[in-house]
């Protein structure tokens, strides 16, 4: 009987989804242009100044300025007749509170531009700051699809991790400190007018760091690529960020001052941006987003180790494109049935996992939680990602129990 319902309650999501592939298959988005290579930062503000800035708001956190990594950037800023304004309290899993306090600098010093420095955290901030900058509402009232009127300030993105991908997409996301609550803000104002990918900004990477990064890449990909508005163009983005990551994540971890293997893997990350933000995502995302709004757990993180629980959960589902995604990546042959490639490419992921120190569970997830969790998480999933399998709340609990220390060795 439970199937008998599951079934019917999938018919209204499916034929949403239906609608929207049809939309997104017309919508035109654009794609930043890319300044590309070792050193590449220092030219960027060569680009900045075409867009008429005088006067630009950096946005970034505290660990990137202390280390230094703005210094060339911000000389060459200057060298262009460039001020800069530095604003460095962005936290992981950025707040409204940010926000508010990056568009206060932005105003207090008569601004004219936005740059983000750095990794998710940054981007997404920005991207919110400015946003606010010419669209008078709350961030509440931007949450969701096109809710902004009015196209941003003088836009950059220069990113310091190879995960969010957030350089080249629609998407920044926040969260909600009183609700627990983490949300996205989708609208194509958000692309940066151009981006830079310099590989010696992320040579100095931890491995943790590498890894998780890495991972959320992969996963942003895949389920780009599984789910059901592919296109032509988010297959080919989706098929050469995955192949990249499959093979040359693991070594990028271990030789992380390898600037070919970081800009193979920065090229991934952008890729697999632009795959997703033509795509959307699936249930990793909506896991993680619960993860990071509930317990702060870094997104990069969550994704990385849900990633595999739930490709094991679509598995039957998404088997043909799972085997296309194993076979392009080179970890089977011609010959190997679908399920068997399906099979490999997922077990490829937990063995990378494991190699780099990625755990099988969220540390922070309590049992308790997971009731109130299922309900956001299908809440956040059903029915805008256009998954391969439908999850329904009894298959999510499970699959929270499977993901928390305190249940995941029960069966």
């Amino acid at each position: 009987m439970q199937k008998v319902l599951n079934t019917i309650q999938n018919v209204p999501y499916r034929s949403s989804q239906l609608v929207m592939k049809q939309v997104a298959q017309v919508l035109k988005l654009p794609v930043p242009p890319v300044l590309k290579g070792p050193g590449m930062v220092r030219r960027f503000p060569e680009i900045i100044k075409l867009s008429g800035v005088t006067k630009i708001l950096v946005v970034t956190d505290k660990p990137l300025y202390a280390l230094g990594l703005l210094d060339s950037f911000l000389c060459a800023l200057e060298t262009n007749g460039i001020d800069a304004v530095v604003f460095d309290k962005v936290q992981p899993n950025p707040t409204f509170e940010n926000v508010e306090d990056g568009l206060a600098m932005y105003y207090s010093t008569n601004c004219n531009g936005v740059v983000a420095f750095g990794g998710g955290s940054p981007l997404d901030c920005a991207k919110v700051i400015a946003a606010k900058v010419t669209n008078r509402k709350s961030i509440e009232k931007m949450r969701g699809l096109y809710k902004l009127t009015r196209k941003l300030p003088p836009f950059f993105a220069i990113p310091t991790t190879s995960g969010t991908g957030s350089e080249a997409t629609i998407c920044a996301v926040i969260t909600d400190v009183k609700n627990h609550e983490k949300f996205s803000i989708n609208d194509p104002k958000l692309v940066p007018m151009a981006t830079v990918l310099d590989p010696e900004l992320t040579a100095g990477l931890p491995p943790s760091l590498t890894a998780t990064t890495g991972m959320d890449a992969l996963t942003h990909a895949v389920e780009a690529y599984i789910g059901h508005y592919d296109t032509a163009f988010v297959k080919e983005k989706a098929l050469n960020a995955t192949e990249i990551i499959i093979n040359n994540l693991e070594d990028c971890y271990h030789n992380g001052q390898d600037l070919d293997l970081r800009l193979k893997m920065a090229q991934a990350s952008f890729d697999g941006g632009l795959a997703f933000t033509r795509a959307y995502v699936g249930y990793v995302h909506a896991f993680a987003h619960a993860m990071g709004g509930f317990y702060g757990v870094p997104h990069g993180l969550a994704n990385a180790i849900i990633l595999p629980t739930i490709l094991d959960f679509s598995r039957k589902a998404a088997e043909k494109k799972l085997a296309e995604l194993a076979f392009y990546s080179g970890l089977g042959e011609a010959m190997y049935d679908d399920e068997t490639l399906a099979g490999l490419f997922i077990e490829k992921i937990k063995s990378m996992n494991a190699g780099m120190g990625i755990p099988t569970t969220i540390y922070a997830l309590k049992a308790y939680d997971i009731p109130e969790l299922a309900k956001r998480i299908l809440k956040e999933a059903n029915p805008t990602y256009p998954v391969p399998r439908i999850m329904h709340y009894q298959e999510c609990c499970d699959l929270l129990q499977q993901l928390c220390p305190e249940t995941s060795f029960s069966d």
